[in-house]
């Protein structure tokens, strides 16, 4: 059975993908990918979701099984670019890749989740000649580390393997940035830092020197680690190191983060009401704590002690309920509290809520995906495109590129670009140095640059320029 309301005429695409499966993740990713100007073809076996993605995108549906030759031959596997297998089945995504990689030359991406599994990733990619194996579980735990290891911050977004990193954050009431402008904040607090884009009443600016902050505002900047740490003790922001955590929901996410924090010598308690879960994980996480009961029920989170953790972090299959452990964990205790979101919709809605910091797994996996997919568009190109993030609803975005040969841009002063509205250049990262560039600094082969826009797929450095 075929759904089609694809019309190749209305926009230019660059390459033909075929999706498998049209869960959470499936759906973003058409969202991207198609908004991107590609080819897309979704497969998935139940008619009543391919009808939902159908309906709200210019794709083709197919329905049935995406480990069919026959089906993927109807889908066009032979002239396909790529194949992305995200199914809730991690065999069935590694079957749709193998038989599409066997069948064809198009490139291969398999989202598998299973901790057995992506132990062994580096095997997988090897054997089944795989372009990438995506694991948003392990992707959502990365984040949240990341999050932790700066708690003043809302998100914390790496670049060129943490050599810099997007910092969001709030002003809070009565803080020194209030009423301050850049200019002055620069020669006041803190220069190894720039700050990039700013939401105010939900507004965007990408703002220049003039800007005036006000408390409310949420301030997006890029710097390093250290140079953000040494900006918010300096604002007065409330620092701390994060030693004990609590986590509600014993699933694979809590797995992988329960793992990382554990590694970096951060004490771990996880509340899990499944007592064969419960015991799976004290085999596989025995330095943790694990806690056999409901994890929404008051009485037991005060017993287990949520008044002094230095860090909460909900995640359970349901976001009602992780909204709802988030308030009452900042209304009892003074913890850093992450909001783990897995539905698409009602973000505006989210977004007035106070719930710390909030993650969409399904929106940093196709971030992932869309990195890779736009470097393929781009490889015969003098740059490849090697991080990407959405900030701001995915009104903005933050992309790294590496410059691997002359252009029309290397050697050039910024202030000689006629660059794009609403385009900062916000960092240039040399031989392992963040340089905050100004209007003579000049990009070079070898260097990773980060661009903040709100002119989003860009696909190439040179888009930069008018």
């Amino acid at each position: 059975m075929i759904f089609s309301r694809k019309s190749k005429e209305s926009k230019q695409r660059n390459l033909n993908i075929i999706i498998v499966g049209c869960g959470r993740v499936g759906t973003v990713l058409t969202e991207q990918l198609y908004a991107e100007g590609h080819d897309v073809t979704v497969i998935d076996s139940d008619p009543a979701r391919m009808q939902q993605v159908t309906d709200l995108y210019d794709v083709m549906g197919i329905v049935g099984n995406g480990a069919s030759y026959k089906v993927l031959e109807e889908a066009g596997v032979e002239e396909a670019d790529l194949i992305i297998a995200v199914t809730d089945l991690d065999e069935l995504n590694l079957l749709c890749c193998t038989i599409a990689r066997r069948s064809s030359r198009c490139a291969a991406i398999a989202r598998v989740r299973t901790p057995e599994y992506s132990a062994e990733v580096a095997y997988l990619k090897d054997k089944l000649q795989l372009a990438m194996v995506i694991n948003p579980e392990y992707e959502a735990a990365k984040e949240i580390a990341r999050m932790l290891s700066l708690p003043a911050a809302l998100e914390v977004n790496s670049f060129a393997h943490a050599s810099a990193e997007i910092i969001r954050f709030k002003i809070a009431e009565g803080n020194i940035l209030d009423g301050m402008s850049l200019i002055d904040m620069g020669r006041k607090i803190e220069s190894d830092m720039l700050i990039c884009v700013v939401e105010r009443d939900s507004e965007l600016v990408i703002p220049d020197g003039s800007f005036v902050l006000r408390s409310g505002d949420i301030v997006s900047f890029v710097s390093t680690m250290k140079a953000a740490r040494r900006f918010f003790m300096r604002i007065g922001s409330k620092q701390f190191n994060i030693r004990k955590t609590m986590i509600i929901g014993g699933g694979k996410a809590a797995y992988y983060l329960g793992r990382r924090l554990i590694e970096n010598g951060i004490g771990v308690k996880i509340i899990e009401k499944d007592k064969a879960r419960c015991e799976h994980l004290s085999d596989i996480l025995p330095e943790a704590s694990i806690i056999c009961g409901d994890g929404t029920d008051e009485d037991l989170l005060e017993e287990e002690g949520i008044d002094s953790v230095d860090a909460f972090i909900p995640l359970t299959g349901l976001d009602e309920e992780n909204v709802l452990l988030t308030l009452h964990a900042a209304d009892v205790s003074s913890a850093k509290v992450i909001t783990k979101i897995k539905r698409n919709t009602f973000r505006n809605v989210i977004n007035k809520l106070d719930l710390g910091s909030v993650i969409y797994p399904q929106y940093i996996t196709a971030e992932v995906i869309t990195a890779y997919v736009r470097g393929l568009s781009q490889t015969k190109g003098n740059d490849n495109i090697e991080t990407l993030y959405h900030l701001f609803n995915s009104r903005v975005e933050a992309a790294e590129f590496s410059v691997s040969a002359e252009s029309n841009i290397c050697g050039v002063k910024l202030q000689d670009f006629h660059l794009k509205k609403n385009l900062l250049v916000a960092a240039i990262i040399r031989r392992g140095n963040v340089i905050i560039p100004g209007g003579s600094d000049t990009i070079e082969v070898g260097d990773n640059v980060i661009i903040v826009t709100t002119n989003l797929a860009l696909k190439s450095l040179e888009d930069i320029l008018q």
